[in-house]
């Protein structure tokens, strides 16, 4: 039987700044309570602040020596994101990982504060921006990872390069306020 990777098999993080986008809750905030514990220094990239700081408490309590950061991020707002980039840029000269982690799925039809798709606004472009917007302290970090979550739904979807904004296709708003109304009845 193959063994099960856990957090006691992360190595030592000492000195290592991690951004989780997400951070506040599920995967991301299983990583940030990860990598906190294994001493990294962890900024939790949230779009509530709120919940940010209830998570960050929640990891200084199991980790009292834990350094732990909430900043506020909106993928679905490009200035929030730029605003983001711009204070930790300025507070930061390293970052060895950026976790790109929040997500949105199975909305009603929205759109990002610049008017795309809501979904694609926040989950691509959102982190995409990010990204591009965090290289130079990516590139200033040896060794520097970016990583990007996405869940098991990518490889049943396909690409409408004519149709990005999602507003020729009917059938597909109609199944996506199927799936919305089947996750709400959860």
């Amino acid at each position: 039987m193959a063994s099960q990777w856990n957090q006691k098999d992360v190595p030592d993080q000492k000195g290592r700044v991690v951004v989780v986008t997400g951070g506040n809750s599920g995967i991301g905030y299983e990583a940030a309570l990860a990598l906190a514990g294994r001493n990294a220094r962890v900024i939790l990239a949230a779009r509530s602040l709120d919940k940010g700081e209830q998570a960050a408490q929640t990891i200084r309590q199991r980790y009292p020596a834990a350094e732990v950061k909430v900043m506020a991020l909106n993928l679905a707002d490009l200035k929030s994101v730029n605003s983001f980039a711009d204070a930790f840029l300025a507070s930061h000269d390293r970052l060895d990982v950026l976790i790109n982690n929040a997500g949105v799925m199975a909305l009603p039809e929205l759109r990002t504060t610049d008017g795309f798709e809501m979904q694609f606004g926040t989950n691509h472009l959102g982190h995409f921006a990010l990204t591009g917007l965090l290289l130079p302290a990516l590139k200033a970090t040896p060794n520097a990872r970016v990583v990007t979550v996405s869940s098991a739904l990518h490889a049943s979807g396909d690409i409408h390069f004519d149709d990005l904004q999602w507003k020729k296709r009917a059938r597909f708003r109609n199944e996506k306020k199927h799936l919305y109304n089947l996750i709400a009845d959860r």
